[in-house]
């Protein structure tokens, strides 16, 4: 790789490999622009029993690849000076020697190791959520030892993107804190875990690559396969939480960031491990050298797609109609756990609507109760962080549903701080692109550069909303019995 600065117009690729679909954005990072977009869908894998969501990593490299054919269309490639990758967190991707894959990829989401997940969290003496990717290998080491007695490489989801880019096996501390036999805070393989799982782990595992540094470069094959450049450098890459505190600009303390999709996460960069004792709040590494403490609920925007579906109106209608809904809708409350919940720790827990009467099955109290049920556990897990030391001076929202104004009004009043919207709402492309500006100028000669500086042009928030006074009341309550319904329920 050349040394010295970069050319003005230097471009730089970020590809979120996600779990509805994957994007990519092509970025000029030095100015902050977004100069093209594109996204593809990929699906679950069909007919599966209760608990159990699969995909196929075929599928990401297919909507990998016609994403980025389109956003490079007409692209000088000498322009374009390196990539890197935001996946799905905990996904258990597993290859046999040859780096074939062996069997679809449990996802974050998939909750059928559920006992496998408390019989770790037994013998390890700490919690091991059912998400985190460790349930997963010991599930499939009992359930499908065939399959099990193939496999010889074990990677997360962004790692084999990279692996199909690059022919390299690699892992960086990021992603690797949400598998469940890493240590967050030393940073290294936990051996206690990994032989917890199965004696043959360790020699499975890829080599750790530290931040800032780079996974490979693309190679012949990739170049043909994705339209990029031979030679292309491809960075480290991330969890999509890391990436999308790049893309967010929670790279110093105090910015908090709550992403909104799928899955919820509020996570902070912390100059030091933060341990939750309790389990609920994960104690990752960020992909910029420090720490990211960080929770994640299971229930977010699947909620109010539910009540999109079985209303047959459109976002728009609904958040109108549920705008007229007071405060704590009457009553009706929603506790949304519909495909279980990672926080609190309820893998097979149901959705349930309380407070049911007369009048109240219409689609704007429906869609409110999602909205304030999704947003009373994601206020339980700020004030969490907040138990733990984490002060938010700004709260930044990240992610599609983000831009409903309700929704963030709501969230504003229920954290009782102000929010703000990110310009760029998809940040876990944007900061994969960022953190790919940052690797290569590293290796360009630029040491002491930090991810925190190359990040800076690129990112913006529209105005904050703030909570209403008025209301602080209400909302307290609703809090309050939120809480109180989850412990009655799920003692």
């Amino acid at each position: 790789m050349r040394s010295g600065p970069l050319p003005d117009g230097a471009l730089f690729l970020g590809l979120d490999v996600g779990t509805q679909g994957t994007k990519a954005l092509l970025v000029d990072v030095a100015a902050g622009t977004v100069l093209a977009r594109a996204s593809a869908p990929h699906a679950f894998v069909p007919g599966l029993g209760p608990g159990h969501l699969e995909q196929e990593p075929e599928d990401w490299l297919a909507a990998a690849a016609l994403c980025l054919r389109t956003v490079l269309d007409g692209v000088d490639a000498a322009r374009l000076h390196g990539l890197a990758v935001s996946g799905q967190q905990h996904g258990a991707v597993v290859l046999d020697g040859g780096g074939r894959v062996v069997r679809p990829a449990k996802l974050w989401c998939d909750t059928a190791t559920a006992a496998e997940a408390r019989e770790l969290s037994q013998t390890l003496g700490r919690a091991v959520p059912t998400g985190f990717t460790a349930s997963k290998l010991l599930w499939l080491g009992r359930h499908e030892p065939a399959a099990w007695a193939r496999v010889r490489h074990v990677l997360l989801p962004h790692d084999y993107v990279n692996f199909a880019l690059t022919g390299q096996y690699s892992m960086e501390y990021g992603d690797a804190s949400g598998t469940g036999w890493f240590d967050p805070v030393s940073r290294q393989w936990d051996p206690q875990a990994v032989a917890a799982i199965a004696p043959t782990l360790a020699a499975m595992l890829p080599p750790l690559v530290l931040p800032g540094g780079l996974a490979g470069t693309v190679t012949a094959a990739a170049a043909a396969r994705f339209g990029l450049p031979e030679g292309l450098p491809v960075a480290t890459g991330g969890g999509d939480n890391m990436m999308s505190a790049l893309g967010s600009g929670a790279t110093v303390p105090g910015v908090v960031v709550v992403s909104l999709g799928t899955s919820g996460t509020i996570f902070t960069r912390s100059d030091t491990p933060v341990v939750d004792p309790a389990g609920l709040i994960a104690p990752f590494c960020s992909s910029d050298g420090a720490w990211l403490p960080l929770l994640c609920v299971m229930n977010l925007t699947g909620v109010t797609e539910e009540v999109q579906r079985l209303t047959g109106l459109g976002h728009t209608a609904l958040t109108d109609a549920a705008r007229a809904v007071p405060v704590g809708c009457e009553g009706l409350l929603w506790l949304p756990f519909l495909v279980g919940e990672r926080v609190p720790d309820l893998p097979s827990a149901t959705g349930t609507l309380l407070g049911l009467r007369p009048g109240l099955l219409r689609p704007g109290h429906l869609y409110r109760a999602a909205l304030e049920g999704t947003s009373c556990n994601l206020a339980a897990g700020l004030a969490r962080l907040r138990a733990l030391g984490v002060r938010p001076g700004e709260v930044r929202l990240a992610g599609g549903a983000a831009a409903n104004a309700l929704w963030r009004q709501v969230l504003a009043d229920l954290f009782a701080v102000p929010v703000a919207p990110l310009v760029e709402a998809e940040s876990a492309a944007l900061g994969a692109a960022i953190q790919a500006a940052w690797a290569v100028r590293r290796a360009r000669g630029e040491r002491e550069l930090t991810a925190a500086a190359v990040a800076a042009p690129c990112v913006r928030v529209w105005a904050a909303v703030a909570p209403r006074p008025e209301f602080a009341a209400a909302h307290q309550a609703l809090r309050q019995a939120f809480a109180a319904a989850v412990a009655r329920l799920h003692p």
